[in-house]
């Protein structure tokens, strides 16, 4: 054991662990949700500290050896993660986990110039000219750029398979359904085709957003005035920091509105409400295609993923669709948390930013697993064109230009009469107008009328 101490008293730290007294009292305080923090939001808070100690090196601020050896152990991060213990719900707007990676970061660097751990100081040298308060906004921006990407080539990935499957159903024809009833004829690959543009619009907007989060506080320190920081070092660090992160960063205009106003996390999750949205409407479609399938609309053959039910046998459930409306309502409840926190922040902070950065990241990783999921699932789908044709052939609403001829009353009653047959619906319009059958069917051939205009 060894002994560590701050102003408000000592601890003891077991030998082999890396994280020192300020983690150890985070950890106290702030007992395990079971949630931890994005691996790449540990990455970019390591880059960050290892851009700072390279920059600080180069103006003279601190001693190469020690800088050296920081940058070394930053390197060492995929190792060093495991060191970070702190949990993302801590309170102190995430002083917690900076000194958690300011002090795994220090002593590993102890180490590796073969001092004893407390020789190099997480304080005065791996947190030199920086606060939590502009490192920790940081890491959260890089690291949602990157994720971001990830997920964008989920919904490319996705797009492109439900458009793969809009080509091979164009020629189905089938009825539509609005209100869940039944409605004019539509293309099965048209039904579709309508949610391939539904992904492109939720790609082009998640696309577009990073040209707003790119902009970081890096280099304001404390409430974005650069308080601590010489001039030289806040104007070069995010150049640094790009160049080691690799990724596109740029100093905000604003350092003081870039730390203190969450609006952009916001804004980003508002985007990945939308996903969810069309995700949710995309996935209970297919259950509603597919359902039955026997006894009801079965117009889809869902995959056979897993065993449907321990009693019913040879079950089959749309298992990865209600997946994929569970994962898009856990971020519908994240939105809401993360608006509300945005707008709790107060004057030049918002504290509730280690729970805004951390469930941002939790929605982004979600929702790729279950682009992911849908993805295999689609790919997989087989349509029912014996179905297809059954229901729609049975459809009352085939009738529907007939209104242009007889007029919207007449063909109301017809189809009242009728009990909602189709064909006796036609025999009646035929008889009352004297227009053969054959000539009235060929003006609901759902051939012309899946077409736009008819």
């Amino acid at each position: 054991m060894r002994e560590e101490k701050d102003y408000l008293g000592k601890v003891e730290i077991e030998d082999d662990k890396l994280y020192g007294i300020s983690s150890y009292r985070a950890c106290k305080l702030f007992p395990e949700t079971g949630e931890k923090f994005d691996e790449r939001f540990i990455w970019a808070y390591f880059m960050i500290k290892k851009a700072a100690a390279t920059l600080n090196k180069e103006l003279g601020y601190i001693d190469s050896n020690i800088a050296d050896a920081i940058i070394s152990a930053c390197d060492e991060w995929k190792t060093l993660k495991d060191h970070i213990i702190v949990d993302p719900l801590s309170g102190g707007a995430g002083t917690s986990v900076n000194m958690n990676i300011n002090e795994v970061i220090a002593n590993r660097a102890s180490q590796l110039l073969n001092k004893e751990i407390g020789y190099v100081k997480p304080i005065e040298h791996v947190n030199l000219h920086q606060s939590t308060n502009d490192t920790f906004v940081t890491a959260g921006k890089i690291a949602i750029i990157v994720r971001l990407r990830e997920l964008i080539d989920q919904i490319i990935n996705l797009q492109e398979i439900i458009q793969t499957k809009e080509k091979e159903f164009y020629r189905i024809r089938k009825v539509g359904r609005t209100q869940l009833m039944d409605g004019p004829p539509i293309m099965l690959g048209q039904e579709f085709g309508a949610w391939a543009d539904a992904l492109a619009r939720d790609r082009w907007r998640l696309n577009k957003v990073e040209e707003r989060i790119r902009n970081v506080n890096i280099g304001g320190t404390a409430i974005g005035t650069g308080i601590g920081a010489p001039k030289n070092y806040v104007l070069k660090i995010v150049n640094v920091l790009r160049e080691t992160c690799n990724v596109k960063i740029a100093k905000a205009d604003n350092l003081i509105d870039a730390t203190q106003n969450m609006d952009v996390f916001s804004e980003i999750h508002g985007l990945l409400k939308a996903l969810s949205v069309n995700l949710y409407k995309i996935s209970n479609d297919i259950r509603l295609l597919g359902s039955g399938p026997n006894t009801s609309v079965g117009e889809l053959i869902l995959p056979k993923v897993q065993i449907g039910s321990s009693i019913m046998p040879g079950k089959n459930n749309p298992v990865v669709p209600e997946y994929v409306m569970q994962i898009s309502l856990v971020v519908f409840s994240h939105d809401s948390l993360i608006n509300h926190a945005s707008a709790l922040g107060n004057l030049e902070l918002n504290q509730f930013s280690p729970l805004i950065v951390h469930y941002a990241l939790k929605s982004i990783n979600l929702l790729k697993n279950a682009c992911h999921s849908l993805s295999k699932y689609i790919e997989n789908i087989k349509a029912n064109e014996e179905r297809c044709r059954e229901n729609l052939e049975k459809s009352i609403s085939n009738l529907t230009p007939l209104i242009n001829i007889f007029g919207y009353n007449e063909v109301a009653q017809a189809v009242k009469e009728s009990n909602y047959d189709v064909d006796k619906a036609i025999k009646l319009l035929s008889e009352k107008f004297s227009i053969s059958v054959e000539d009235i069917k060929k003006k609901i051939n759902p051939d012309n009328l899946t077409k736009l205009g008819f």
